[in-house]
């Protein structure tokens, strides 16, 4: 059976601080197993190892360039993953918008947190039940 085309290629986040989202994006998507597989002066691409597509890149932001009032959500292995996640995105300096916890409506278990420019990242787990 052939793989399915992801729905999304990739996405690029345009940082104020290149090297605090960095930190952050390093260790946040580190907990969830994605890796930069990709660094070059001002730009780290995130991807799942083995695995280009999809990815995130961060990119030094030029003047009036920033992104904020984007909501990125990340798919976790398990709820371990989403708490690792949240740990690991605090540490490195964002904000807890929502610790991990589970969204009936949703049939998940997620944690959101604060990028350094403001924008919302999600780490969620979909369960059944």
């Amino acid at each position: 059976m052939e793989t399915p085309t992801p729905f999304v290629h990739h996405l690029a986040v345009f940082a104020s601080d290149f090297e605090a989202s960095e930190r952050f994006y390093t260790s946040a998507l580190g907990a969830l197993g994605i890796g930069a597989g990709y660094r070059a002066d001002g730009v780290s691409e995130y991807w799942t190892p083995g695995r280009d597509t999809p990815s995130l890149s961060l990119e030094r932001a030029a003047e009036g360039t920033v992104t904020t009032g984007v909501h990125i959500a990340f798919t976790a292995a398990d709820r371990e993953a989403v708490d690792a996640f949240h740990a690991a995105a605090v540490a490195a300096g964002g904000v807890s918008r929502h610790g991990p916890r589970v969204w009936t409506e949703y049939r998940a278990y997620c944690a959101f947190v604060s990028d350094p420019d403001g924008n919302n990242i999600e780490a969620v787990h979909k369960e059944t039940h």
